[in-house]
């Protein structure tokens, strides 16, 4: 059966899972809520404490914000679906979480490789990494990263905008997703299929290649050091970011992958694409909480302070 210019979509969640999805919806909501709450922390320290002003930091802040906007997406419609049954979403609804999940996704990938820029001239160039991140240098770069996002992300929406005879408005999944929106479609859908994988290279493959390039020079110039004690210390600034690179990306090129080419059971994929939005927005505010004393410290003293106002 096809539908004229739907109006109203359907996400049936998990499929396959449905009898589950209530109590599968607990540990989303505790993952989305140690996410809010340590990066609206981050966002609240960083800001406040004057020795956080370094580049680093400012990048942390912005990666902190980005993923407060991707739980906010994502969490409040799922949890509907899967505690209130709440399937049904307008398809222009339907258009706008698309967007701005995939843009905090490629905001998220950008302020990672702008991390990754940071530490290459702290460790291979040292004596200017001030003169060269300049606060005027990290607005355009956060300035880019966002205007790249909303830019290529944004075709996504208005080439699907043009499709106009679907199979179904049934969407097999939790949230809003790119190929998940395309498959619904009865028309060639080649253009928006290229399209996806246009933007998915522009911005993940961009980004990791130009990644791996810097962690490769800054690896080169560690092990030129000559104290050990100079090695580990430069691995261990670099030891927080390496692990949330690692996390977003090898579940990002995951998901994306098995998707489009794989032939991975569509409950895996679904649980596997949602934990790889929420999953890293809650893990990054703990792995630089802990790397760094001063965020430590704060993240201490605020809650001894409300546990000591409390009694």
């Amino acid at each position: 059966m096809s539908y004229l210019d739907p109006r109203m979509v359907t996400l049936i969640g998990i499929p396959g899972l449905e009898h589950l999805q209530f109590w599968i919806g607990f540990p989303f909501f505790a993952v989305c809520l140690v996410a809010l709450l340590g990066n609206i922390i981050l966002l609240i320290i960083i800001p406040a404490e004057r020795s956080l002003h370094q580049p680093m930091y400012i990048f942390l802040a912005v990666l902190a914000a980005t993923d407060v906007g991707l739980s906010a997406a994502i969490v409040p419609k799922m949890l509907a679906i899967f505690w209130f049954g709440s399937c049904s979403m307008t398809f222009d609804a339907c258009l706008a979480q698309l967007f701005f999940i995939h843009a905090l996704q490629g905001m998220e990938s950008g302020i990672l490789l702008a991390m990754a820029f940071d530490r290459y001239v702290a460790i291979c160039d040292p004596l200017r990494h001030t003169s060269i991140l300049t606060p005027y240098v990290l607005v355009w770069i956060v300035l880019v990263v966002v205007i790249r996002a909303n830019v290529l992300v944004g075709l996504l929406p208005i080439l699907i905008k043009r499709l106009h005879i679907f199979h179904t408005t049934v969407i097999a999944h939790s949230y809003c997703e790119h190929m998940a929106v395309v498959k619904l479609a009865a028309e060639d859908i080649q253009v928006n299929k290229i399209c996806g994988l246009f933007v998915g290279f522009t911005i993940l493959g961009f980004d990791m290649i130009f990644i791996l390039v810097s962690y490769i020079l800054i690896f080169q110039a560690v092990f030129h050091l000559q104290q050990k004690e100079a090695q580990l210390k430069a691995f261990n600034t670099c030891s927080a970011h390496i692990f949330v690179f690692l996390e977003f990306y090898v579940l990002a090129f995951f998901s994306f992958f098995s998707h489009r080419f794989g032939h991975v059971a569509p409950s895996t994929h679904i649980l596997l694409s949602t934990i790889y939005l929420l999953v890293p927005p809650a893990l990054n505010p703990i792995v630089y909480g802990v790397k760094n004393k001063v965020i430590s410290k704060r993240v201490a003293h605020i809650f001894l302070l409300n546990h000591g106002s409390s009694q």
